[in-house]
C-alpha cells in the first residue's frame, strides 16, 4: 500500500517507539529503523521526512553511533531530538560538549515564534529534558530557535536545508506542546497530507491478503487475545472458509479462558470460522520443566506453538500460509537492527528457522496496540472483545518468575481472577491500561491460624498507559488492595504474602519477564 512515510532512525533512545506513535497520531505513517539504514534504502523508501532519536552516548566519542553525513544533503527534512540534535550539530561542524549543568525532567524553555516547528507554541513552554551533553555552539548556517538558562541551543534550524533540532523530547507527554511541535514538523515542514487512517488500512489490508492468498489454505494462530482475534477476523473477511483457526490451550491461560475463547470463536460463536481447539497443557509443561531463564521460556513457548500448528496443519492437509497477531512493538522490542533486545516476543524471536508453511502473514505487524483496537472496531468486533485486558502470547509463562509448574499456574490463575474481579467490582478498571497478578519466585515465612507457613508472594500490577510503550504505576485505592490481599491470602492455597508493583515503564517492562 502506497502511503506517505516518516522514518525514525534509532540511535539507541528509549523513546523510539513513542516518536513513531506520536507521528501516527498526526495521521502520518511512521516506521522505526536502525541508524545504520543505508542512503540507498532511504531513497528507495522515499520518506517525506526523517527523525533522529535520542540516545545514551556522547556524539564526540569515537565509538558513538553516527549516520552517513550525506544524509543531510538528500533534500529530505530532518528533525534531530536530544542525541539526534547533538549529532546534527557535531556532524555539521558545531560544538557539542559536556554541559556545565545537566538538565533532567520538566524544564521551562524560551522559544521563538517564527520557527516552523515551533509555530503557535507558547513563548515559554514546559519541555522534558534528559541530557548531560549540550550543543555549545550551533553550526554555521543554523539559527537558534529555543534556549533555557543553562542550555544555549535548546532548538535550532536551517530552514533552507530542511534541518531542525531540539534538545528536549517533544514525544513524551511531559512536554506540554510536544504533539503540536511534531505536527508542525510533519505538516509545515514535510508537507504531509495525513493519509494514515484506520478504515483505509483495514480495507487495503483485506484486499492485499485476498490477492496474496489466492486459493491457498491459511492457518491462523488464535490465542483469544486482542491481537490474534483482530488478525483472525481480518483473515476471515479476506478469505472466508479457506481459513482455519487453531486455538492452542497451552495451560498458561487465565482462569476459564480456554472455554471463554471457544465460546466466542467456536461453532456456537458469532464468527463463521473453522475452529480447532488443541489441549496441549502437558506438552508445554514438559518442555518448560525446570527452565527458569525468561528468554529461554519465551523461545520454548514460541517454538512449541509452531510445532503444534505444524501438527494440526498435517491433519487438515497442505497449508500455504500461517497467520500471527504480531504487532509493531513486538517487532521493535525483539530487536531492531542494533537496538537492544528488551525481550523476545514468542511470535517474533521464538520462531524456528524452518517451518512447513510457504509464508507467514502478519496483518497487524505495522500497528501499535491502540491502532489494533481501532482496526478491530472497523472490522465490527464487539467493544468488549476489542478492549479486553491484554494478555501476552507466552501467557502466564511470563507472569511466573522462574520455573513453570502446574501448581504455580493454579496459584497465579486463582490470584489473578480474584484481582480482576475486585478491580471490576470497585469500578476502578476504567482508565487502567493493564492490570494482573504475577507469581514471584520468593517464598517467605508467615503465620496463619497460629501455624508457621513458608509460601509464595503474589505481586499485583496495574499501570496507566495509552500506547503500552511507556506506563506509570496506577495508584489504586488502598481499600481495594486490602480486599484483594485478604481474599488472595485466604482463598489461594500456597500464598501468604501480597505485594504491589509501583514501577513504571521504563525502567521496568509491563510484564514481569
Amino acid at each position: 500500500m502506497k502511503r506517505e512515510m516518516i522514518i525514525v532512525l534509532d540511535f539507541g533512545g528509549q523513546y523510539n517507539q513513542l516518536i513513531a506513535r506520536r507521528v501516527r497520531e498526526c495521521n502520518v505513517y511512521c516506521e522505526v529503523h536502525p541508524y545504520t539504514l543505508s542512503l540507498e534504502k532511504i531513497k528507495e523508501m522515499n520518506p517525506k521526512g526523517i527523525i533522529f532519536t535520542g540516545g545514551p552516548n556522547s556524539v564526540y566519542k569515537e565509538e558513538s553511533p553516527r549516520c552517513e553525513k550525506e544524509i543531510f544533503d538528500m533534500g529530505i527534512p530532518i528533525l534531530g531530538i536530544c542525541y539526534g540534535s547533538q549529532l546534527m550539530a557535531y556532524m555539521l561542524d558545531g560544538k557539542v560538549a559536556t554541559a556545565p549543568v545537566s538538565e533532567y525532567g520538566k524544564t521551562e524553555v524560551d522559544v521563538k515564534a517564527d520557527s516552523k516547528i515551533l509555530e503557535k507554541v507558547s513563548s515559554k513552554t514546559v519541555c522534558w529534558m534528559s541530557h548531560t551533553d549540550y550543543i555549545e555552539e550551533a553550526p554555521e548556517g543554523f539559527r537558534i530557535t529555543a534556549h533555557t538558562p543553562v542550555c544555549p541551543v535548546a532548538g535550532m534550524e536551517w530552514e533552507e536545508r530542511g534541518l531542525y533540532a531540539v534538545q528536549f523530547h517533544p514525544e513524551v507527554m511531559h512536554t506540554q506542546e510536544g504533539v503540536k511541535m511534531l505536527s508542525n514538523f510533519v505538516y509545515n515542514v514535510c508537507k504531509c497530507s495525513g493519509d494514515w487512517k484506520m478504515d483505509s488500512f483495514v480495507e487495503s489490508s483485506i484486499a492485499t491478503i485476498r490477492e496474496k492468498v489466492g486459493d491457498g489454505k491459511v492457518l491462523c494462530a488464535l490465542s483469544g487475545g486482542v491481537d490474534s482475534s483482530v488478525a483472525a477476523v481480518m483473515l476471515a473477511k479476506a478469505v472466508g472458509k479457506q481459513l482455519t483457526c487453531v486455538f492452542v490451550d497451552h495451560g498458561l491461560l487465565r482462569k476459564n479462558e480456554g472455554d471463554e475463547v471457544e465460546a466466542v470463536f467456536g461453532p456456537a460463536g458469532p464468527y463463521d470460522l473453522n475452529f480447532i481447539r488443541v489441549n496441549a497443557q502437558d506438552r508445554f509443561y514438559g518442555k518448560l520443566a525446570g527452565v527458569e531463564d525468561p528468554e529461554t521460556k519465551r523461545k520454548i513457548i514460541g517454538e512449541e506453538f509452531i510445532r503444534v500448528f505444524e501438527d494440526e496443519a498435517k491433519k487438515i492437509g497442505k497449508v500455504d500460509f500461517f497467520v500471527q497477531g504480531t504487532i509493531y512493538p513486538d517487532v521493535i522490542e525483539s530487536g531492531l537492527g542494533k537496538s537492544a533486545v528488551i525481550k523476545s516476543h514468542h511470535n517474533v524471536g521464538g520462531l524456528p528457522e524452518h517451518v512447513d508453511f510457504k509464508e507467514i502473514i502478519e496483518p497487524l505487524r505495522l500497528l501499535f496496540k491502540d491502532e489494533v483496537r481501532k482496526a478491530g472496531l472497523e472490522l465490527g468486533i464487539p467493544e468488549y472483545l476489542v478492549y479486553r485486558q491484554p494478555f501476552p502470547g507466552p501467557g502466564l509463562g511470563v507472569r511466573i518468575i522462574g520455573a513453570v509448574t502446574p501448581e504455580k499456574v493454579r496459584i497465579v490463575q486463582e490470584a489473578d481472577a480474584i484481582y480482576r474481579e475486585e478491580i471490576a467490582k470497585a469500578g476502578v478498571d476504567k482508565g487502567l491500561g493493564q492490570y494482573f497478578a504475577a507469581l514471584t519466585n520468593m517464598r517467605s515465612v508467615g503465620c496463619m491460624g497460629d501455624e508457621r507457613t513458608y509460601d509464595y508472594a503474589i505481586a499485583l500490577r496495574a499501570v496507566l498507559t495509552s500506547d503500552f510503550m511507556t506506563a506509570e504505576s496506577a495508584e489504586l485505592p488502598w481499600e481495594v488492595l486490602g480486599t484483594v490481599t485478604r481474599r488472595i491470602v485466604n482463598e489461594v492455597k500456597g500464598v501468604n504474602r501480597v505485594l504491589y508493583d509501583c514501577t513504571g515503564k521504563p525502567p521496568a517492562t509491563i510484564e514481569f519477564e
